[in-house]
């Protein structure tokens, strides 16, 4: 069974980003949203799915409410896309590792840009 939710995960989280890139016309998100992951629950009724967004908070917020707007036509065009009995109900949650990735990178950045000096002295 767990090899049939992981299956399903990846299929939902390429539909919804192809649904995202082609079919939403929603100005909340015509910026750029990833799709991280989907998590589904054991009984594939509920499906959690975690969201990115590089920009202000403003614009996060407005992404989460366009994302809840549009879960009934993400969830109807799922019934259409995929062979399956139940379309699990969508719900759209905040993932900030991209963010985090992002500062990491930062912070390397400048721990490299500051020892630099210190090695080019013999």
């Amino acid at each position: 069974m767990a090899r049939r939710i992981e299956r399903l995960n990846n299929l939902i989280r390429q539909e919804i980003s192809q649904l995202l890139q082609r079919q939403v016309k929603d100005p909340r998100l015509g910026s750029f949203v990833a799709i991280t992951e989907v998590s589904i629950s054991p009984d594939l009724k509920y499906a959690r799915i975690f969201v990115s967004h590089i920009g202000s908070e403003e614009e996060k917020q407005e992404t989460m409410k366009g994302l809840a707007a549009a879960s009934g036509f993400f969830r109807r065009q799922l019934a259409k896309r995929l062979k399956l009995r139940f379309i699990p109900e969508l719900s759209f949650h905040w993932d900030g590792s991209i963010e985090q990735g992002a500062r990491l990178l930062e912070l390397i950045d400048q721990a490299t840009t500051d020892s630099a000096p210190d090695q080019k002295r013999p």
